[in-house]
């Protein structure tokens, strides 16, 4: 499987920009469908059910954009860019390639994410299938984290989408992708871990529906989510896993 997943990397690091770009647009797009089901969850639900089953029912909501992505094959800046570090570690690709991949997936991710989120703030009220608080809401947990919580919880994030590159392309069948796609990303939705590209769908559509939620706390939030991702990912997946298939026999 190291050998399909370094192929993999390979062939987006050879990609070309215009290609990389479209595909991450695509990709910040369609992730946006994740938090605005959450905001129609929130909104049709109110607080009727009461918050444990409100908690998932939302968390199952947030998958819905990953599916589309990750099924899709778009580039996810958090999920196939962790590929493209195993031929860096195989000295397949220089340093300079995989900046140039990550550069490119993350800004095309992050305006494709702003473009469906202003869209989504915008047209959700007025279609009647949520309610402006609503985003406001799913922002909330987000920013209100300390920095160092946030930055660990963005850790966290990017491991489990790390390992989720590697569920993903064992799984030999659409269904088990699915399973493990959903396994994954329910479970980053239940603790609320920061995904960068996710979360900025959350907390732009939060700031454009609350004067609590300001342009600091979303340029914070980006940082400590963005350096998170990247460090869960590389080092706790793509190099651990690696080293012990590699340099350890396994």
């Amino acid at each position: 499987m190291l050998a399909q997943q370094i192929r993999e990397g390979l062939h987006e690091l050879e990609r070309s920009a215009s290609g990389l770009f479209l595909s991450g647009l695509s990709a910040g797009l369609d992730i946006g469908f994740g938090p605005l089901f959450m905001a129609v969850i929130l909104s049709l639900v109110g607080g009727h059910w009461g918050e444990p089953a409100t908690e998932i029912a939302v968390a199952f909501a947030y998958t819905i954009g990953f599916v589309f992505v990750i099924l899709g094959r778009s580039e996810l800046f958090t999920e196939h860019t962790t590929l493209a570090v195993l031929p860096v570690l195989d000295r397949r690709a220089s340093l300079r390639q995989l900046g140039r991949l990550w550069g490119i997936v993350y800004v095309a991710n992050v305006v494709g994410g702003l473009l469906f989120g202003a869209a989504a703030v915008y047209l959700a009220p007025r279609y009647g299938i949520a309610e402006a608080s609503a985003f406001a809401h799913i922002a909330a947990p987000l920013v209100a984290k300390e920095p160092l919580v946030l930055l660990m919880g963005g850790v966290l994030a990017g491991w489990l989408m790390g390992l989720l590159s590697w569920l993903v392309t064992a799984a030999e069948e659409t269904i088990s992708q699915v399973f493990f796609v959903w396994l994954v990303t329910v479970a980053i939705g239940l603790g609320h871990l920061p995904h960068s590209i996710a979360g900025s769908v959350e907390v732009f559509t939060g700031m454009l529906t609350s004067p609590a939620i300001g342009l600091l706390d979303y340029v914070r939030f980006m940082v400590l989510a963005t350096g998170g991702n990247i460090a869960g990912g590389t080092v706790f997946v793509a190099l651990l896993k690696y080293g012990h298939i590699v340099r350890g026999g396994g």
